[in-house]
């Protein structure tokens, strides 16, 4: 919090945080449809600002001044959705300091193209501990990383059906989590660091 004095008064400003919305199973397989103008223009009516969506799958930047816990603005979004939408969706919402550790966790060469697969898992509170990896069971042809707040997991594409993540699906832990690709992650931490 910086302060500016100018004889008799005293200007607060506060420094706004960068956050990352990521929703859950919206505009997939034709449900939950949102349009993502739509949604930008929720969320700058409801208070947040500089607020850019990216790709269709339900990525939002937006600025906060004032702070609030990150399960505080999820709360706020998802009510704002329900009421606007009629959508029970469920978010994560993360601070750009947060992406950036997550992004520094990932090494280089687990990319997304025809040969390989890396997805990042964002986890709900509930699952956001180290012994996830336990829950999981990954076999011999996945690499997968536990840092705060996500999974990364890579496979070869050729592996792919080996794996033990097509095996999350309808698991409660799979209820608790928000999956994206590695090049659509790196590409909102290079869009928050546009915005910094």
């Amino acid at each position: 919090m910086l302060y500016c004095f100018n004889s008799e008064i005293k200007v607060q400003f506060i420094k706004s945080m960068i956050y990352i919305a990521l929703f859950r199973g919206i505009n997939v397989g034709g449900n939950n449809k949102v349009e993502m103008k739509k949604l930008k223009s929720l969320l700058e009516r409801t208070g947040f600002e500089n607020v850019v969506t990216y790709i269709n799958s339900g990525n939002v930047i937006f600025k906060k001044s004032g702070g609030g816990s990150e399960a505080e603005l999820a709360r706020i979004i998802e009510q704002a959705v329900k009421d606007e939408f009629q959508l029970d969706l469920k978010i994560v919402v993360i601070n750009s300091n947060h992406l950036d550790a997550i992004c520094r966790e990932i090494p280089a060469d687990w990319v997304k193209n025809d040969e390989m697969r890396t997805d990042v898992l964002f986890l709900w509170e509930k699952y956001d501990y180290p012994g996830v990896l336990d829950i999981i069971k990954y076999k011999e042809v996945d690499n997968v990383k536990y840092v705060p707040g996500a999974l990364v997991w890579n496979v070869r594409e050729k592996d792919y059906t080996k794996s033990n993540m097509v095996k999350l699906v309808g698991t409660d832990l799979y209820r608790h989590i928000t999956i994206r690709n590695v090049n659509t992650v790196r590409k909102l931490h290079e869009m928050v660091n546009n915005l910094e």
